[in-house]
């Protein structure tokens, strides 16, 4: 019989806790040289978002700065504001960056006929402006809507989300996946989970709030954030972000 000591159980459900701590930081920080947290990859890549999209096979390789709309255009590195059909409509076209919530909420309150529409055509970005800008165009009462071909991924669905009145023509595009809440990974791991978990908390209740349905959620949880789960246009009329399917 060996004389070395047993260890408890509890003990060993404690050590198993902290180990499983230290490798999910490691790949906390790893995710966050990526800028973004993403597991590591097991299986095949997913195709590109050029291919079309059919029932359970939704998901695509994702990059902001290589999505373009149908049009073939580059959009803006920042969320630009155009203003369109005579005053009544905004344009915003774009990255969605750190700070531009508050710049472009500043620019909407300097013009000269207060728009009653926001259009977009974003690959999304900062989640927090994202909410910040959206709970303000709710405030304004302002409809969103997107044109034929161009899209809305990542964080822009909050600003969809916002409309009073939601419109989206079966040839646009709207897709979610996990987003990276932590700004600093140098922390233990429990504490950049904790940060990840209210992250999601008040994105689904900003979702509450705007009368979309939260469980669209279930598909950004596990999409990887260098992929992008493109809803179905039955999924945006069951998820409440349009109410009928365009005739």
């Amino acid at each position: 019989m060996s004389d070395a000591p047993k260890r408890n159980p509890v003990a060993r459900v404690l050590m198993g806790v902290l180990g499983f701590q230290l490798v999910l930081g490691g790949l906390l920080f790893v995710g966050d040289l990526q800028n973004g947290f993403s597991l590591p990859r097991l299986g095949p890549k997913s195709p590109n978002l050029s291919e079309p999209v059919r029932p359970g096979d939704q998901t695509r390789r994702f990059s902001p700065s290589r999505s373009v709309p149908n049009s073939g255009e580059p959009l803006p590195e920042r969320l630009t504001l155009t203003v369109v059909s005579g005053g009544a409509g905004i344009l915003l076209e774009g990255e969605i960056a750190g700070g531009d919530a508050p710049r472009i909420l500043k620019q909407i309150e300097e013009l000269p006929t207060p728009p009653t529409r926001a259009i977009l055509n974003s690959p999304g970005g900062s989640v927090q402006d994202a909410l910040e800008l959206g709970r303000a165009l709710r405030l304004a009462g302002l409809e969103t809507e997107m044109r034929d071909g161009d899209i809305c991924y990542s964080a822009c669905p909050y600003l969809l989300a916002a409309g009073t009145k939601r419109s989206v023509p079966e040839t646009a595009f709207v897709g979610v996946h996990q987003h990276y809440f932590g700004e600093n990974t140098l922390l233990p791991a429990f504490v950049a989970v904790e940060d990840i978990q209210r992250g999601q908390g008040l994105v689904m209740r900003y979702l509450d709030e705007m009368g979309i349905d939260p469980l669209v959620m279930q598909h950004a949880l596990v999409t990887p954030p260098d992929d992008i789960y493109v809803l179905l246009p039955e999924e945006l009329v069951r998820y409440k972000f349009i109410a009928a399917l365009p005739q």
